[in-house]
Order: C-alpha cells, then sequence, then structure tokens
C-alpha cells in the first residue's frame, strides 16, 4: 500500500471581520464555539491589516463580515481575511455575508453602467470563496453571479411570525412597496393567510432615492397592513408607501424589513412617520441613534438561522431543508 490514511476527525474555525462582532458573537454561541481571535487594525493611510491568532490548516473555516457602512472597507478587510485563510492552508472556506454590498447593483438599468453584485461576487471567488450564505439577497438572480455554491437565507419565518403574534390575522394585509417585492409578499400571504396588496411606485432614474408614489392596488381600508421589503435605507420610499395606505383608509402600518441600512435622513424619517412599528433583524448593526431614540423600532436576532445554516454545511446536511415549510 502506498500513501497515509489519517484518522482525524473534522474541524470547524468561525471567524468575524470588525463590521458587526456583535452579531458574530451570537452565531458563534448558538453554534457553542468560539470567535477566533484576529489581530486586525488599520494602517495610518487606511491600509487594513489581519492575521489569525490560531492555526488554520485542514479546518472548515466560517468567516462572517456584513457589509455595513464604511462598506468599502468593510468588503476590503473581508477580502483581506479570505486571502488569509486561503493562505493559511483552510480545507474549506465558507463567506458569510448577512447583508450583500452592491446587491441592489444587479444588472443595467443604462447603457455604460457596472454590474457590481457580479464584481463583488467575483472578487470574493477570486480571493479564495469556496461558498457564501447570505440572507434575502435583494434579487434571487444574484446566486448565479458567484461561481460556487451560495446558501440563500430568508428571514421571512422570523419577520412573519413575530407579526403574526401581534396582529388579528383577520384584519391584516400583507403588502408589497413595489412590483418588484410582489413574490416574497405573496409568501408571507401563504404564511399567515392574510390577502396582498401592491403600492404601485415611480423612481426617478436621475435623481437616487426619490420615488413618487401613484396609487395602492388592494383592498387596505380599515385593515392592519404589513409593508415587506428586504432594506430600509433612507427610508423615504417606505414611508411614503404607508402615507399612500394610511391615505386610502389604512387603519394601521407595521413596517418590517431584512435589512435595516438606515442611512442619511431615514432616522428622521422613521421618527416622524405615523408607522406605529418598524421591525428588521440585526443582519446590520443598528445606528445609535435610532436604537436609543426610536421606541418603536424592533430588532428580532438573525443568528438562530445563520448558526443552523452554518451547522448543515459544516456537517454536510441540507440548509434548504431550514425553509421547506415555506
Amino acid at each position: 500500500m502506498t500513501g497515509i490514511k489519517t484518522t482525524g476527525e473534522k474541524k470547524m474555525m468561525f471567524f468575524s471581520g470588525r463590521a458587526h462582532p456583535e452579531l458574530a458573537e451570537e452565531v458563534a454561541q448558538q453554534l457553542g464555539v468560539g470567535v477566533v481571535p484576529t489581530k486586525a487594525f488599520d494602517f495610518a493611510n487606511g491600509e487594513i491589516y489581519v492575521r489569525y491568532q490560531e492555526s488554520a490548516r485542514g479546518a472548515d473555516c466560517f468567516l462572517i463580515q456584513s457589509h455595513t457602512a464604511p462598506i468599502n472597507k468593510w468588503i476590503m478587510e473581508q477580502l483581506i481575511m479570505i486571502d488569509a485563510l486561503k493562505r493559511a492552508s483552510a480545507r474549506s472556506i465558507t463567506v458569510i455575508v448577512p447583508f450583500y454590498g452592491y446587491a441592489r447593483q444587479d444588472k443595467k438599468h443604462r447603457g455604460r453602467e457596472p454590474i457590481s453584485a457580479r464584481l463583488i461576487a467575483d472578487l470574493m471567488k477570486t480571493a479564495g470563496a469556496d461558498r457564501i450564505l447570505t440572507v434575502d439577497l435583494h434579487t434571487d438572480q444574484i446566486q448565479g453571479f458567484f461561481d460556487g455554491p451560495v446558501d440563500h437565507l430568508f428571514a421571512l419565518p422570523l419577520l412573519a411570525d413575530y407579526v403574526g403574534a401581534k396582529v388579528d390575522k383577520d384584519k391584516l394585509t400583507v403588502v408589497s412597496p413595489d412590483a418588484g417585492r410582489v413574490r416574497v409578499a405573496d409568501r408571507w400571504c401563504d404564511r399567515l393567510g392574510a390577502p396582498l396588496a401592491i403600492v404601485h411606485k415611480r423612481r426617478d432614474k436621475d435623481v437616487a432615492n426619490q420615488v413618487t408614489v401613484h396609487e395602492v392596488v388592494g383592498e387596505v381600508k380599515g385593515r392592519v397592513c404589513v409593508l415587506v421589503d428586504d432594506m430600509i435605507d433612507t427610508g423615504g420610499t417606505i414611508c411614503a408607501a404607508a402615507d399612500a395606505l394610511f391615505a386610502h383608509g389604512a387603519e394601521d402600518v407595521i413596517v418590517t424589513a431584512t435589512h435595516g441600512v438606515l442611512s442619511g435622513p431615514a432616522a428622521d424619517r422613521l421618527k416622524n412617520s405615523r408607522v406605529s412599528e418598524f421591525v428588521f433583524t440585526n443582519t446590520l448593526p443598528t445606528p445609535g441613534e435610532l436604537g436609543r431614540d426610536l421606541d418603536k423600532m424592533t430588532v428580532l436576532s438573525i443568528a438562530p438561522t445563520i448558526a443552523s445554516a452554518v451547522r448543515e454545511v459544516f456537517e454536510d446536511g441540507s440548509v434548504t431543508s431550514l425553509f421547506d415549510e415555506q
């Protein structure tokens, strides 16, 4: 006989960047592991240095980093961390991206535009990522941008069950804030047994984050409306949609979104909105002023969902089975 046989067991190692350490600690706790100690700092000119304090040789490595502000810095740090794992002889590298940066740039709307979501996938693959695990991509097609397995997790069960437990389902109407979210809203309807309404809007192609709401399709008068979206950035779209629902006689409006980007004027818009509650997951850290001052904001933990998916990947199980009830 030639060669050498080994009897070693598989080894999982869990790593985190500096963007959202609170979520990383929650996921690690759910998994029953510790976050690998990592030395990371910025040089005076902004360059990032990373070194792991433990050997990753032969390990199945899971690296979590959410693309929050300053988004370009944290994407670059994640790429550097992937490269460090590859050069440390990791057996496999699974990149966990709770919020996938540049996901809104997933196609060309006009000539001479980039497809930046594809570029991010290419960068991760080139850096050494074997697999991507992410939550609620802006569009499903982004899964095809990465040349390897992509585990696409959903926050719908977490968010829908929270809303369903608070609101009388006989009075509930699920509302899509635009035509692009209808498919997701339809899944909410199936889970909650509620009717569907749609807010028709038109976006100014020359002005970012500016939306004009036109009309509401569906019965919302006297109903408790739950607006469902994948992300809220400046809050302009969702607050305008909520105003349109109230103008059409809605009794109350609850807003849910997986990713609370909440940049720019979002804080003031959410505070001044007639919406009774904003419900997010913690895929992104909550801006400090909103977490302290906005009592109508609820943040649910996505950590158990991510941890369950990581465990399935590590044990060669089925991530799809986590969402079969949908």
